[in-house]
């Protein structure tokens, strides 16, 4: 099968989405799939408006379809809302191609906190962008609910996947960390204000707080909280040092659909304190054994409190959190994402074949 993914999202940038859909890729071409990528990279770009990190394809249209007529794909998967996914799904729209998509990230809840306008401004432009999808791949089952209730039916699972071997309990510790007066509270991610950093870097907690990352609120942050230890942006073994030097894992986001950073915590053997919300909730369960099949032990903590949510974390055993990270694997989200596919690459095909036989 011929696999075209467009994405707004794509390296140097480094997030959740990136992260989910190299893995993806190289899982896809493990298993013998035609992958053809159209990101940032293919256009000259432009920094988005308040975040300069992050580049946008300038005029992708043409550039677009241009890729996607030479590669002839069976299906095409359009990973994000930008101009490169809007450019992609025109042209599927326009070719009679099917393509899936994909809700990473809770655009929505982001503009309403960087705009001060309510989200549901924003939904009616999810809800057409989405609507002639025919599969929307959605990471937990708390977010397909909202997607439905939203006017978003056409929902199918994709979970989430983890590194083993590089997030690992065992291992070298990030030295410049690890001096560090304990107990070491860290947080990885975006620094940005839909993140809800100062929730944590507010809180009255004992020891040293950790931000690992970079972003447009980087340097408001480093003004107003002299005392937190900035790391900066970590890739790699340094990343995965950082995770297991930790004692704690803390993420204050009330917006994130999933939290990948959640799981390389876990699968490192560092329990997680976080808010009973959206990807936290659906990733540790109501009483931080997970969802389905219990936990012998609690490997988390979800807690309107976030003071109390780490101070009980900080008591877990990190071993149990390590097993419990174990669960999580690229090949298992693979599959599902190789099944929404496959469905709508026959979908159209049986229609097809049907119209055929009625000529």
């Amino acid at each position: 099968m011929r696999i075209a993914i467009a994405t707004d999202a794509w390296f140097p940038q480094v997030n959740g989405v990136v992260r989910t859909l190299a893995a993806t890729v190289a899982e896809l071409d493990r298993r013998g799939y035609e992958v053809e990528l159209i990101t940032p990279q293919n256009f000259a770009t432009m920094p988005m408006p308040g975040y300069a990190s992050i580049r946008l394809a300038m005029a992708p249209r043409f550039t677009t379809r241009r890729m996607l007529g030479r590669f002839k794909p069976d299906v095409v998967h359009i990973a994000t809302e930008g101009p490169i996914g809007w450019s992609a799904r025109g042209w599927c729209k326009s070719h009679g191609v099917p393509f899936t998509s994909a809700f990473h990230t809770q655009f929505p809840k982001y503009a309403a906190v960087r705009t001060g306008l309510s989200e549901d401004v924003f939904w009616p432009v999810m809800r057409r962008f989405h609507r002639s999808s025919r599969a929307v791949l959605a990471a937990t089952p708390s977010l397909e609910v909202e997607l439905r209730e939203r006017g978003i039916k056409q929902v199918r699972p994709w979970g989430r996947g983890v590194d083993h071997w590089l997030f690992r309990p065992t291992g070298e510790l990030h030295e410049a960390i690890a001096n560090l007066p304990k107990p070491i509270l860290l947080n990885v991610g975006r620094v940005a204000p839909e993140k809800n950093l100062e929730a944590f870097l507010d809180a009255n907690l004992p020891g040293s707080k950790v931000i690992v990352g970079d972003g447009p609120d980087l340097d408001r942050l480093k003004a107003l909280y002299p005392k937190v230890h900035f790391i900066g942006a970590l890739a790699g073994e340094e990343l995965a040092a950082a995770y297991r030097t930790a004692d704690c894992f803390v993420f204050p986001s009330l917006t994130d659909t999933f939290g990948l950073v959640v799981v390389e915590a876990l699968s490192s053997g560092v329990p997680v304190a976080a808010y009973p919300v959206q990807g936290p909730i659906d990733i540790l369960g109501p009483n931080g054994r997970g969802t389905g099949k219990e936990m012998p032990a609690t490997v988390g903590v979800c807690d309107d409190d976030l003071e109390h949510a780490v101070l009980k974390a900080l008591t877990l055993d990190r071993s149990a959190a390590a097993v419990f990270g174990q669960r999580f694997s690229w090949e298992r989200a693979t599959d599902q994402f190789v099944a929404a596919i496959t469905a709508a690459r026959m979908e159209v095909q049986s229609r097809s074949d049907h119209e055929l036989a009625l000529v």
